[in-house]
């Protein structure tokens, strides 16, 4: 049986790529240069495959466990899917980490650096990696201080031999992202990285007008949780 939320879901996928597509349009820039992350923390597989149906391939959790409950057996069915973990990551779900996703977006500290490149080198899968940076300097959140981001980036590729895509940023709530997004995007550049996740359901536009390459979208896809 098919619940009315589950139906509604391609309908919101639909408003999403249309959203997309007119801000790529907005900033001259191709929608192809914009992935989209389909946030499915929370959602069984009765939510999520038909959203899969529909054409979205790659998809967002914020826990390793959650995702390995649930994922496994989508991806094997659903040959061709791309799954990130876009939540903060502990030092002991590395392997698993690994093992599961194709984008890590929560590298932050030096023994999740440690743990990654040990489990990299074991398993020889490389995920794409991101750094974390806390934009707002939020002690509740994870996140490397803008600061400290040059020298954590560079420790990562020189002492841990991480090979770092980009970067991802959560603005904090209340505060307006653009400038959150312009400063994550700045500290890409000088550092020679193309990739920027950064954009949720409520400002992803925003985000791609300031360049992010990954936005990372759920309630309007999925529904409230």
């Amino acid at each position: 049986m098919t619940t009315p939320l589950t139906k509604s879901l391609p309908i919101g996928l639909a408003q999403v790529e249309q959203d997309i597509a007119r801000a790529c349009k907005e900033a001259r820039r191709e929608r192809a240069s914009v992935t989209l992350i389909a946030v499915s923390k929370t959602f069984d597989a009765t939510a999520i495959s038909p959203v899969i149906d529909a054409g979205q391939r790659v998809f967002g959790e914020n826990r390793v466990q959650e995702a390995k409950a649930k994922w496994p057996a989508l991806v094997s069915s659903h040959p061709g899917l791309a799954l990130h973990l876009i939540g903060p990551l502990q030092s002991n779900k590395a392997k698993e980490a690994v093992a599961l996703f194709d984008g890590i977006h929560s590298v932050d500290r030096p023994s999740i650096c440690e743990a990654l490149a040990k489990e990299i080198n074991s398993q020889n899968k490389r995920p794409e990696l991101f750094v974390q940076i806390n934009t707002g300097e939020e002690p509740q959140k994870a996140g490397i201080a803008p600061g400290e981001a040059d020298a954590f980036i560079a420790s990562c590729r020189d002492k841990y031999g991480l090979v770092i895509s980009g970067l991802m940023c959560i603005p904090p709530v209340n505060d307006a992202p653009a400038p959150h997004f312009a400063l994550t995007a700045k500290i890409a550049a000088r550092n020679g990285l193309k990739n920027l996740s950064m954009g949720m359901s409520a400002d992803f536009a925003v985000a791609i007008q300031m360049g992010a390459t990954h936005v990372r979208v759920g309630s309007a896809i999925f529904g409230a949780r």
